[in-house]
């Protein structure tokens, strides 16, 4: 039975495709049966074995696609396997975005933390005494804590001894001779002892007259924390007439466990916030350890000093105190964004000398103020990595890193 011309080229198309397919197949069979003819091999480097990033434990003799993951398999080439060690190209560091660091060797300050209440400063106390007998006969300042500014009126009060010390004063004022100068020098000098005020003195001296009634002023800044007379009311020589705090600074007691006394000294740096002021902190150091142990709390006082812009920190107030202990001997220590714990262990990712990344296990120890002191495994002055830990590569997987230089399961 003859052919006609059409059905001929159809069966000449056929065996074409035939053709094709069997030399396809048979590319595909040679380049299974050669692993580093895969397209993801490179030429000049030798291949141990395939793997799945995403589970790089499990190792493969062969190219192909993962069974665990629609992709294809991985080589694992000799020169970088051998070490553990990750290399990776800068254009890729630079759009992974990793940061690096370096170990130094720092003295760490630990910090102590403290409550404590809000006192008066008593190196900032003044006292308006009486050192002659006299009485009120106006009184400006009425209640006790009435905030006061320096040189402003307290009080008038009327002293028979300082009108006697006035009127002798002004009888020598225009003393000539030198015997008279010098007595003039002398009552000018028992007014001032006497407590005239300078103002007053001042007055007799342009006035030319005496004054039965004298004004006394606040010597400070503060508030009137305690009022020892009334108008109108006598006063006998020596009596407390006001006590005036300044609040300049204020003083906090703050209770520091006995376990906690050799960690802090006078000159401390400490710091306190109160929950009258959030977000706010005040700036001290400690001043004074008192040589008191509490027998209940088992506590001793520690002595703090704050400044107190704008006056806002008031006796009673309780606050928070953070006090900064004195360093130790400098350690090796690291930026603790460096540091990960895995739950088994602690490490660091490291740069190499050759720019390669490695995985470095360490001891950590404390930490204070961003830094993570490292107890071993690291040397001053190596580089770390600080971000981009876990993109450096999918084989710089931390719990994966130790597995490529162990034996472990092969697969077909």
């Amino acid at each position: 039975m003859s052919l006609d011309s059409t059905t001929k080229l159809q069966l000449g198309a056929a065996a074409l495709v035939l053709v094709l397919l069997a030399g396809a197949g048979g590319y595909w069979i040679a380049s299974r049966s050669h692993p580093t003819s895969s397209p993801h091999a490179q030429a000049g480097r030798k291949v141990l074995y395939w793997h799945d990033p995403m589970k790089p434990e499990v190792r493969f003799d062969k190219p192909g696609k993962s069974p665990y993951m629609d992709m294809d398999l991985v080589p694992v080439y000799a020169d970088e396997a051998h070490d553990g060690n990750v290399r990776i190209t800068p254009n890729v560091v630079q759009n992974l975005g990793i940061r690096v660091g370096k170990v130094e060797r720092v003295a760490f300050e630990q910090e102590i933390t403290a409550v404590g209440s809000v006192a008066f400063d008593e190196s900032r106390l003044a006292v308006v005494p009486a050192r002659v007998e006299g009485y009120v006969t106006r009184l400006f300042v009425r209640t006790p804590l009435e905030r006061v500014h320096r040189g402003q009126p307290l009080a008038q009060i009327q002293a028979p001894a300082w009108l006697e010390a006035q009127q002798e004063y002004l009888a020598l004022l225009d003393a000539q001779s030198e015997t008279g100068r010098s007595l003039r020098n002398a009552a000018r000098e028992r007014l001032r002892v006497l407590g005239v005020p300078d103002g007053t003195i001042a007055r007799i001296e342009s006035g030319r007259k005496t004054y039965a009634t004298t004004t006394i002023a606040s010597p400070i800044d503060g508030v009137i924390s305690e009022l020892g007379v009334r108008e109108g009311a006598a006063f006998a020589s020596g009596a407390p007439l006001f006590r005036i705090n300044g609040l300049a600074t204020v003083w906090v007691n703050a209770r520091i466990p006995e376990a906690n006394l050799s960690r802090v000294v006078p000159g401390s740096k400490a710091s306190a916030s109160a929950t009258a002021w959030p977000g706010e902190t005040f700036a001290g150091r400690v001043i004074a350890i008192l040589p008191e142990v509490d027998a209940q709390t088992r506590t001793a006082t520690a002595r703090i000093e704050l400044a107190n812009p704008r006056e806002r920190l008031s006796p009673g107030m309780f606050v928070s105190i953070a006090l900064a202990a004195p360093g130790g001997e400098p350690q090796l220590a690291v930026p603790s964004e460096a540091v990960i714990t895995t739950g088994a262990r602690t490490v660091v990712v490291v740069v190499n000398g050759d720019g390669s990344y490695g995985v470095a296990n360490v001891a950590a120890g404390s930490e204070s103020n961003g830094l993570t002191a490292i107890l071993s495994g690291l040397t001053e002055g190596q580089r770390v990595v600080l971000s981009g830990q876990f993109l450096i590569d999918s084989e710089a997987s931390l719990r994966s890193a130790d597995s490529r230089l162990a034996p472990g399961e092969r697969q077909p």
